[in-house]
């Protein structure tokens, strides 16, 4: 019997229309700008998020780190959440490369930062701090159990920003799952911001490839970022011919995704042993707190492992499962039956 992997949506595999795609992709060469199947991935990618440009990049966390180079110098700020992805799980890229200074604010469990904190948090003009040049959001945001965050909330951010004249960037990673979520376009949830960062490898199943959004000088900006970290590819068509597809094809199935995590949700909330709301459940992440009088994360997601059922641990008493194309309610079902043997 196949093992039910919910470590994360990464682990998704390409699919057969782009496998196809890949293998027949027209090709050329990007660093040139002559990779005609790049340029069709791109102006889709701005198409869909409402944006002048974008710029295909190898991974979420360069993707990031490019869109911080680009906004501050050496020695300024970004505001962002102590649960962030950019500050909790990218190596303090920023700061080691960019030189770039992090100031964390409290992210509340849905994701959001209080706005009064984040205006208190912007530096005045003192020689003695560094300028504030960014507020960076995360949407949906990974761990706070992938809430999205919406539209109105985006564009408080961005008031706040313009009034201090700053820039805001955001995490998309799993924009496609936010906009899902709220059932509303993309477009919608990128306007408000200057940037976008956004994955084709998580629920998209692409297999590698994430999108840099944003102004026309932006994005001419950003390449020459994407140039010193490394990140320009040659033919990269066969990279993007299968994040065409994802864009194409893939978005419209991710409500089923949160489907899943809900009912997986419902039914850990039933356990002796899981602590659990399924309520905050909005989109395909599910956190799981576990009673600390029991047995700690590691030997629950290894005792799981051995009964065909792998989750991530997050926490000495936490763990994480997340649905993806890969995963239906037949493997849901069955990794309740698993869980139930182990928690209850």
């Amino acid at each position: 019997m196949h093992p039910i992997d919910l470590r994360s949506d990464t682990v998704t595999l390409p699919t057969e229309a782009m496998r196809r795609a890949m293998a027949t992709a027209e090709l050329g060469d990007d660093v040139f700008g002559e990779d005609p199947t790049v340029v069709r991935l791109e102006t889709l990618a701005a198409e869909m998020t409402g944006k002048e440009a974008a710029m295909l990049v190898p991974s979420g966390t360069m993707a990031n780190l490019i869109c911080l180079l680009t906004h501050c110098g050496r020695g300024e700020e970004v505001i962002l959440g102590d649960q962030a992805h950019i500050f909790y799980y990218e190596q303090g890229g920023s700061a080691a490369v960019g030189g770039i200074h992090p100031r964390t604010v409290p992210n509340h469990p849905d994701g959001t930062l209080d706005l009064t904190a984040v205006r208190d948090s912007i530096r005045a003009d003192d020689p003695h701090f560094p300028r504030t040049r960014l507020i960076a959001v995360e949407n949906t945001h990974n761990r706070c159990s992938g809430t999205p965050l919406e539209a109105a909330y985006l564009q408080a951010v961005a008031d706040l920003a313009a009034e201090h004249g700053l820039r805001v960037h955001m995490d998309g990673a799993r924009i496609f799952n936010a906009a899902a979520a709220l059932d509303v376009p993309v477009a919608d949830l990128a306007g408000p911001v200057d940037s976008l960062s956004f994955c084709l490898s998580k629920g998209l199943s692409a297999p590698v490839g994430s999108l840099v959004c944003g102004r026309e000088t932006f994005i001419r900006k950003a390449r020459r970022n994407r140039k010193v970290l490394g990140g320009g590819m040659r033919q990269a068509g066969v990279i993007a011919a299968a994040g065409i597809v994802a864009l194409q094809e893939m978005t419209g199935r991710l409500v089923d995704d949160h489907r899943y995590a809900r009912r997986l949700a419902e039914g850990l909330s039933a356990m002796r042993r899981a602590r659990i709301d399924p309520e905050r459940i909005r989109t395909n992440i599910v956190y799981v707190n576990l009673d600390p009088e029991g047995r700690p994360a590691a030997e629950i997601v290894a005792r799981l492992t051995d009964a065909g059922v792998r989750v991530g641990a997050t926490g000495p008493y936490q763990f994480r499962a997340v649905t993806h194309y890969g995963i239906r309610q037949e493997d849901i079902d069955r990794a309740l039956k698993a869980f139930a043997l182990i928690l209850d």
